[in-house]
């Protein structure tokens, strides 16, 4: 197997031969500083909207040493050429984080970003869930919408820059003042993060999915920003009042007090609990 792996390594990187080197300390040093780099990176990565992607071409990658290992003829040739390309690739699909970690670093913030992360409390505390639920109790009770953005992993401040920043603990009274249908912060959603309201009036990314006739622009706001990242979403509907929680792009609709503290406090619930509301043409 390890002649395999080795004659695919020759092919792939048009090498003589595939060997170790000698290993004194000027290659230990150089290996423990690309891994320290290398280490420092995915833990940024784990945290953007690129981390999704990464684990499509680690899966990619997995599949051309197989391929490598068993002399798949057709699928070496398609990883080879898709190999050559791959900088390319990875440069257009992750541009914008990039970008972001370039500026990061330009501006000597990259090691006060990765202590900011250190530092994160993604868990949602029983306090912030109990001033949630009764938050949209209210504002169900009143047909008042609202929209609210649990970031966990996945930073999301990039649609919190879009919004007011306000950095401020939870409580019934604040949103109720923002979600008031008159108030200059109604439109939008609020974002927390670390059980504070961080930002309010963001603008999020839509769905670009069918969905329910009868959902509106906040459902497919929640559904999209889920799309993009591990958020999970609050609704609540102006038209109906009915309370909905979106996860990884599938909306509930209806849930119960009971119903919003579990799934807020204990994660993402099993798929089997969420349903993909798409338009159906009502039969004539």
């Amino acid at each position: 197997m390890f002649a395999a792996i080795n004659n695919w390594l020759i092919q792939v990187f048009n090498v003589s031969a595939f060997s170790w080197p000698a290993l004194g300390f000027a290659q230990v040093l150089d290996i423990f500083i690309v891994a320290v780099l290398l280490y420092l990176v995915l833990r940024w990565i784990r945290r953007t909207q690129a981390w999704i992607l990464l684990r499509g071409v680690a899966i990619v990658l997995a599949i051309a040493v197989i391929a490598g290992i068993f002399e798949l003829i057709v699928v070496q040739w398609i990883v080879n050429n898709a190999i050559s390309m791959g900088l390319v690739v990875v440069v257009i699909l992750f541009q914008p984080e990039l970008r972001k970690a370039l500026e990061q670093i330009g501006r000597g913030q990259y090691l006060i970003q990765l202590k900011e992360e250190t530092e994160r409390q993604v868990h949602i505390s029983a306090h912030t869930v109990d001033e949630i639920i009764k938050v949209t109790r209210v504002l169900s009770k009143n047909l008042t919408g609202a929209l609210i953005v649990f970031e966990n992993e996945v930073d999301i401040s990039e649609h919190e820059r879009r919004g007011i920043p306000l950095d401020a603990q939870v409580s019934v009274q604040l949103l109720l003042n923002i979600f008031e249908k008159n108030a200059p912060l109604h439109d939008g959603a609020i974002i927390i993060r670390n059980n504070r309201v961080s930002s309010a009036s963001c603008i999020l990314p839509l769905t670009s999915e069918s969905i329910d006739d009868n959902l509106g622009t906040r459902h497919r706001a929640a559904m999209g920003i889920s799309e993009v990242s591990d958020a999970r979403v609050v609704v609540v509907s102006e038209e109906t009042g009915t309370i909905s929680l979106v996860v990884d792009g599938k909306i509930e609709r209806g849930v119960s007090d009971t119903q919003l503290r579990e799934l807020l406090m204990w994660g993402t619930p099993p798929k089997s609990r969420f349903t993909i509301f798409r338009s159906r043409r009502k039969k004539k």
